[in-house]
């Protein structure tokens, strides 16, 4: 495979949408997600009023990467090999001896093959993308309470409670009917929660278009949700952009299932209608799979292999399903690389959301993006030393999967926005270094610390 990548040598150009190409305002959008579930819990379900009040401090515990083992309520950061390099109970970290004791050096008992860890489990939920974070935080606090109410209590049966919210607030019908919290809210003032997409950006999708890129949005939300944040952020003439939309697509399956398990649905009044034995052209439909998918855009292009990149910032839904199951070019959306310009002297229209704070967080909330002191760095970890030995630093698996997985990993669509389309980026590959894949910059911690690094 090339180094290299190049826009301009993709004939087809997808897109996801949430915290892709619609920015949200991190700082008010994680705590409108946490109170959408934390009130459900507290009203519906009887847990503690105490979940509903959240400190600027608490935000802390959110990191992506996590896993929460859904038996004993324990969250773990793993390392590229699965061994556990910090856990929490609840929001209590372990200390590296209790660490030690539990995990020692063995690879988590469920760590299989990236395959395998792709699929979310009964036994094991991974928090990996923004929308997820605000539940970690909420998942925590439960065990903290169950902990609490039942004297050490071992194992737990919350994440029942945790679906029931979840299907509250977010199922098919709760926009149009405004159930639950969270869309009644975003309704209500979309520009408290919503970045508008640049002009920079509008301009480069208009630029791909013309140049005859067929292009895609591939959304997991439902058609209400989508058009009402399309609207917002790309304007009411949207649809011009796109060839084909995709809503409700339930990623990761869009992309692991077969046809038969999952066909393309027309829309009428965001209503889902009959199944369609296959795709025959553009348009906006609903479900579907990506098979279907592939042979209409081989009939639009004339090509029996058209290229395909899509953009996406969740590696369980969008990345890892769309270069595994479909050989497509990925992109990842790395908000974390932006939560490192600060140090590398963030414009001032970039450092927005830490100066508008949630009615739940207060002045001195950690932007999600940004590195957790209780977590540590998205991308590596020290595993302890022997005694008179130097700690070690290591990969964790999320780092690992961006490089094996995306073909470049940006802060923001913005940040390539004004790049010619056959500028060539150099790709993630085995031959290269594991940080030959960001763009703009590398994160900070793998450029100092790379060569501590034992994998």
């Amino acid at each position: 495979m090339a180094q290299q990548f190049s826009l301009a040598a993709c004939d087809v150009v997808g897109f996801d949408l949430d915290h892709t190409l619609c920015r949200y305002n991190l700082p008010e959008s994680a705590p409108l997600i946490y109170n959408s579930f934390a009130q459900f819990l507290v009203k519906e379900k009887g847990y503690d009023k105490e979940l509903l009040s959240v400190t600027p401090e608490d935000w802390d515990f959110c990191c992506k990467g996590l896993a929460l083992d859904l038996e004993d309520g324990n969250f773990l950061k793993l390392a590229d090999n699965g061994t556990v390099l910090r856990a929490s109970h609840g929001t209590k970290m372990m200390a590296p001896e209790v660490l030690a004791e539990a995990y020692g050096k063995k690879e988590w008992k469920h760590f299989l093959s990236d395959t395998g860890m792709a699929c979310r489990s009964g036994k094991y939920y991974f928090y990996d993308n923004y929308f997820d974070l605000p539940g970690a935080l909420l998942c925590a606090r439960v065990v903290d309470y169950l902990t609490k109410q039942n004297s050490g209590q071992k194992t737990f049966d919350f994440w029942k409670d945790i679906v029931a919210a979840i299907q509250h607030n977010y199922k098919m019908s709760a926009f149009k009917e405004n159930c639950g919290i969270y869309f009644p809210e975003i309704k209500r003032d979309p520009g408290r929660y919503l970045h508008s997409c640049p002009e920079s950006v509008k301009k480069w999708l208009r630029q791909l278009k013309n140049a005859g890129k067929i292009l895609l949005l591939i959304t997991s939300s439902h058609s209400d949700y989508c058009r009402l944040l399309c609207e917002y952020i790309l304007g009411n003439d949207f649809t011009d952009l796109f060839d084909i939309v995709i809503t409700n697509a339930l990623k990761p399956g869009f992309f692991s299932h077969l046809p038969s398990q999952r066909p393309f649905r027309t829309l009428e009044n965001d209503e889902e209608q009959e199944a369609l034995p296959s795709l025959d052209k553009p348009g906006w439909y609903s479900q579907g799979n990506a098979v279907h998918l592939y042979e209409l855009l081989k009939k639009m292009t004339g090509k029996p292999e058209p290229k395909v990149v899509y953009f996406g910032d969740s590696m369980h839904s969008d990345i890892f399903p769309a270069r595994h199951y479909s050989n497509w070019e990925t992109v990842l959306i790395l908000e974390e690389l932006r939560g490192e310009e600060g140090a590398r002297s963030q414009r001032p229209e970039e450092s927005e959301p830490l100066e508008k704070k949630g009615k739940y967080e207060g002045p001195k909330a950690k932007p999600l993006n940004t590195s957790s002191k209780k977590w540590g760095s998205f991308f590596i970890d020290s595993v302890w030393g022997l005694e008179n030995t130097e700690d070690s630093f290591v990969y964790t698996w999320s780092c690992k999967r961006i490089s094996t997985y995306s073909t470049i990993a940006i802060p923001s669509i913005e940040a390539i926005a004004e790049l010619p389309l056959d500028y060539k980026f150099t790709r993630f590959s085995s031959s290269n270094s594991k940080t030959a894949g960001y763009y703009p910059n590398p994160p900070l911690v793998l450029t100092s610390d790379e060569t501590l690094i034992s994998k």
